[in-house]
């Protein structure tokens, strides 16, 4: 287990050290936040910095960190450092800018603060990439929440629309997250999120408490083992596609600046944003150390490497028999609060595009009926086939990846602009500009160009990006 402590430890170190460098580029002030200037007992309202801390936790896990850790880990040992490292230098720094400029700009979403940093172009592309990414979202945490809860609970192996109990599970899922988008944020998610929260540190707990008890087996990084993926991805871009959430996710862009509405001081952001990724960081790896030993003792069937049955057969492993239906329940519990606060970030989106006060309930179901009628439809439209889930988390992936590249930029401006290191978040965006366009120029799914000629193009896209940011900065 070396690679994999080394990899805590990089975590550890870097919640101590680097975030400290980060805030200190940031510069927190004693103003107040808009949570007590905008208080309007409904987006903006103050809660306790454990309680945002707990709810931002749950917010960006969904079920990437331990789906996307699973399918990570087939990339060998690698993963426990890159996992870290990702989280430390870009995931922390990206979620902890995209929640303290909102802070700083009156609570702006990030679209934003893409149009106030990066200019009306941007503004305009981005609002529909990040509606059609929080749209999927929504859509398929609905039924992929009730697929989990049909097959663990209710023994069902036909989840289609053909199935009563689905479509009743799929209506009630789709319900509570209309509901819980329209009520205050104190009165549901700010009430109960919390104690979800601690249900899914818990069930992960008893996971890693498991590796001692019964023993695990896991591979040590070396040489020979950079890369052993079996069908031969390559590491850059596919890794850093794969892993997302629990490495760096834009949908949490999404979420922190619904955060930043219920924040009471600038102080608080270190520990709320940076410091939760890197607690989803840690669930993403203990998770994955699981699937390594799994995969690694061919209790897997090869038909579901990768998949969410992996997620029982490592409770099933790890934790004793009464108390799995705990870690079943913080699984399912992810893209349930994911889902309906995405759904709550996509309104407020809307809302500020359109200038529509929020306060009265008749402003909030303008927007959510028409949005209901959409995600319906996708729903739908991704039970007809097997195959559409894969095409729709495919599309999820590339979008999510793809508008972490404002979020850095947008912070990058802000730095330059205050005589600060912006290479923190220059970098990264950069990285991630390479990773975004090798990606969806060499998947079936996009343009489908060999890998390297895909990353030749990529950089020289890459490059021009770069010297066209010159125009942002000088603004």
């Amino acid at each position: 287990m070396i690679t994999f402590c080394i990899g805590l430890l990089i975590l550890l170190f870097g919640y101590i050290f680097y975030s400290q460098y980060i805030v200190k580029q940031f510069e927190p002030s004693n103003e107040e936040t808009p949570a007590i200037t905008n208080n309007d007992g409904f987006d903006y309202v103050p809660l306790p910095k454990q309680k945002n801390a707990l709810i931002q936790l749950l917010n960006i896990a969904g079920i990437g960190p331990i789906l996307g850790a699973i399918q990570g880990i087939l990339f060998g040992p690698i993963a426990f450092i890159l996992i870290p490292l990702g989280c430390v230098f870009m995931g922390g720094v990206h979620d902890y800018f995209a929640g303290m400029l909102s802070v700083k700009n009156k609570g702006l979403q990030i679209t934003g603060l893409i149009k106030k940093y990066l200019g009306q172009k941007m503004f305009k592309a981005f609002t529909v990439i990040i509606g059609i990414l929080l749209l999927l979202v929504s859509s398929v945490f609905v039924f992929s929440s009730g697929d989990l809860v049909a097959e663990r609970f209710l023994h069902q192996t036909n989840l289609t629309f053909s199935n009563p109990i689905m479509d009743i599970l799929y209506i009630s899922i789709l319900l509570y997250f209309v509901i819980a988008t329209i009520f205050p944020i104190d009165k549901i998610i700010g009430k109960y999120y919390p104690y979800l929260c601690a249900l899914l540190i818990l069930g992960t707990g008893f996971v890693f408490v498991g590796f001692f008890i019964h023993g695990i087996t896991l591979q040590e990084l070396d040489i020979h083992n950079l890369n052993i993926h079996p069908k031969h991805l390559p590491l850059i871009p596919m890794f850093f596609m794969t892993i997302s959430c629990g490495l760096l996710s834009g949908f949490h862009s999404t979420q922190s600046t619904i955060i930043s509405r219920t924040i009471k001081t600038e102080h608080d952001g270190r520990y709320v944003f940076y410091g939760m990724m890197c607690i989803e960081s840690v669930i993403a790896m203990i998770w994955a150390a699981g699937a390594m030993h799994v995969y690694s003792n061919n209790l897997v069937p090869l038909s579901r490497i990768g998949t969410s049955s992996v997620i029982n057969i490592i409770a099933d492993n790890f934790v004793p028999t009464f108390l799995t239906f705990i870690v079943t329940i913080a699984v399912i519990v992810l893209p349930i609060t994911s889902g309906d606060t995405a759904l709550r970030g996509l309104r407020m989106i809307i809302a500020e595009y359109l200038n529509l006060s929020q306060k009265e309930v008749k402003n909030r179901l303008i927007i959510i009926i028409p949005i209901t009628i959409v995600m319906i439809l996708i729903i739908a439209w991704a039970k007809m086939e097997v195959k559409t889930f894969g095409y729709l988390w495919r599309y999820f992936t590339f979008f999510n990846q793809l508008i972490t590249i404002p979020t850095f930029l947008c912070a990058t401006v802000f730095l330059y602009k205050k005589n600060k290191n912006f290479w923190i978040t220059l970098i990264p965006a950069i990285f991630f500009i390479f990773v975004t366009l090798s990606f969806i120029l060499n998947a079936e799914m996009g343009f489908n160009i060999p890998l390297n000629i895909s990353e030749i193009i990529a950089t020289i896209i890459s490059i021009f990006i770069i010297f066209s940011l010159k125009k942002i900065f000088i603004k």
